[in-house]
């Protein structure tokens, strides 16, 4: 199996610059991840920057108009949220907007969405906060909405929280039967069972020893809905830091700020290639790398270096 791998931009805190060139740097990264042979490019669908990233007074530029400008910036990658909140936008409006994004990158969109958890952007920015199950609830009628509309000339759907009448949604999307849909979260009692139904990718973080439990779990609610195992991908956040050598790792680790060196294992290319290698045999196909740690076009390439690697040597037996 051809390992999957996505470069995910949370942070828009850059050493250089002012707000006026921000951009440019978001743009060097993401040209940088394509050319080191990512297949994605995510950004954070917040308002405000989240604990373990940075503080909540960080840059944080909205993520669809980021998007639909980095795919005039791009011409391969698969560009997306990690992930949009179901709370922040009306459903049928959310997948006209991903359903644009992909007319616009010529087939390349991704729609990542999950139930929302940031309690202090929503209170910031007026956004009604439920307690988790009604979001659960609304996660499931959205994606609903979406699906539909995504694969559906005029659908109709009446829920409790949102309703669609005939949804004209055009021009359609690029990719048959629309972007892929990413649901994010490892929520065993309901975000996997949504995502056994409505999902092409799954996404959580963690070990190999937090994360793959969850596979299992996963298995197991697409059993339950009649779901192809295969038609999943399974992608998981990788705490991994590329250094050249194993002299370089202290070196590296000191290039991140102190409060984030406790999340990630600094590991040469061969280190890191025996790593992900154990996350693929448990059941595992894609991962991601953030900017959070990942942070220059150098460090980017560097984890090309990997990517080469994983792909010239294959699934392992």
């Amino acid at each position: 199996m051809r390992p999957f791998f996505g470069y995910h931009m949370p942070s828009f805190t850059f050493a250089r610059g002012t707000d006026s060139t921000l951009f440019d740097h978001v743009v060097e990264l993401a040209q940088a991840a394509e050319k080191a042979g990512f297949d994605l490019v995510t950004v954070m669908d917040h308002f405000y920057q989240i604990g373990g990233v940075g503080r909540e007074d960080e840059p944080m530029l909205e993520a669809y108009t980021t998007l639909g400008a980095l795919a005039m910036e791009t011409d391969r990658v698969l560009l997306g949220t990690m992930v949009t909140g179901v709370t922040y936008r009306n459903p049928a409006m959310l997948a006209k907007i991903v359903t644009t994004l992909d007319v616009i990158s010529k087939g390349r969109a991704v729609l990542g969405i999950g139930a929302a958890w940031n309690e202090s952007e929503h209170a910031g920015y007026g956004f009604d906060f439920p307690p988790i199950g009604g979001r659960e609830d609304r996660l499931e009628e959205a994606l609903t909405i979406i699906r539909a509309m995504f694969s559906q000339a005029r659908p109709t759907f009446e829920g409790t929280y949102f309703r669609i009448d005939r949804a004209l949604n055009v021009p359609r999307p690029i990719q048959p039967a629309g972007p892929k849909i990413l649901v994010g979260g490892g929520g065993e009692k309901r975000t996997l069972k949504l995502a056994a139904r409505f999902a092409d990718i799954t996404n959580w973080f963690g070990s190999l020893e937090e994360a793959s439990p969850k596979l299992a779990v996963l298995d197991r609610h697409c059993e339950a809905v009649g779901r192809d195992l295969a038609e999943i991908l399974r992608t998981v956040s990788v705490p991994l830091l590329l250094a050249e050598s194993e002299g370089d790792k202290t070196a590296v680790l000191a290039q991140i700020p102190e409060e984030r060196r406790g999340t990630v294992v600094p590991a040469t290319v061969p280190e890191a290639a025996d790593v992900l290698h154990r996350y693929m045999a448990a059941g595992f196909g894609g991962f991601i790398f953030r900017n959070a740690t990942t942070r220059t076009p150098e460090a980017v390439a560097r984890v090309g270096e990997l990517i080469r690697v994983m792909r010239a040597e294959g699934a392992p037996a």
